[in-house]
């Protein structure tokens, strides 16, 4: 990935790119960035080969702008098959997002067979056409997307195949478990838009991994949403060219863009 990243470190902090905006505001970050610049700390610092970082899940309780940020990593439980580690995103001492990732230790399956849902059936991201210019979405410069069923906003099951553009940290490499974080949140307007485009905000990302992406692209079906009152749920099941990787959930908020975004 040659293009502008996300972040990029000076001294002991991580200033946002202007690549890093939202939809909501040209002067705030994009929720996604956040959960995968979190998600790389935590990974950085107590990342091992034999665990898993089964469950990842941020809560996102105030809109970051751009200004740098300071990340905090704080170990809660380092057991020998469990590891739970907070991390914290602020900015000039205030807290904007707080992350806890679960680690569980690998080791094999034990006998017998489950029942689970069929796989998808999708073709693969190199034998389906990129999409003409007009059709790409004002954020389709953070990600390359191909389409299998549906469209965002339809009326309908949606599925599609996700890849980043662009570096997490300028300089440093963008690991499986960073690439899903970072794409996690598209489950929120992937699953929330509707027929009037999309109404909410997500206040959280709860991402569910059996296993790390052994690709590059990230699929995305569609598996629920809900709203009452202003609250909103959606759910993805989420995929590599290989099969199913595992789950990414979201609570929502009704929320207006300002006049004239």
């Amino acid at each position: 990935m040659t293009n502008e990243p996300f972040f990029r470190r000076v001294g002991e902090t991580y200033q946002p790119t202007p690549s890093s905006r939202g939809p909501w505001s040209p002067t705030s970050l994009h929720g996604r960035v956040v959960a995968g610049l979190l998600a790389h700390a935590i990974e950085q610092r107590y990342g091992e080969p034999e665990f898993m970082p089964a469950r990842f899940t941020i809560d996102m309780y105030r809109l970051p702008d751009l200004s740098a940020a300071e990340i905090s990593v704080t170990p809660i439980r380092e057991g020998r098959r469990i590891k739970v580690i907070d991390a914290e995103y602020s900015v000039g001492g205030v807290s904007m997002a707080r992350a806890t990732c679960v680690f569980l230790r690998k080791s094999e399956n034990p006998e017998g067979n489950v029942w689970k849902p069929p796989t998808w059936d999708a073709p693969m991201p190199a034998d389906i056409p990129p999409p003409a210019p007009d059709e790409r979405r004002p954020m389709g410069g953070m990600w390359a997307t191909r389409a299998i069923e549906g469209a965002f906003g339809s009326l309908g099951p949606r599925k599609l195949w996700m890849s980043e553009l662009r570096d997490l940290v300028e300089g440093e490499p963008l690991s499986p478990f960073g690439r899903v974080a970072l794409a996690a949140d598209f489950a929120s307007p992937f699953a929330n838009a509707g027929d009037k485009g999309l109404g909410w905000i997500n206040s959280d990302i709860t991402l569910y991994l059996h296993r790390l992406p052994a690709t590059e692209w990230i699929g995305f079906e569609v598996k629920n949403h809900g709203a009452t009152d202003g609250v909103a749920i959606g759910e993805c099941w989420l995929y590599d060219e290989e099969g199913p990787i595992g789950t990414s959930s979201v609570i929502a908020l009704a929320q207006r863009r300002r006049a004239g975004e």
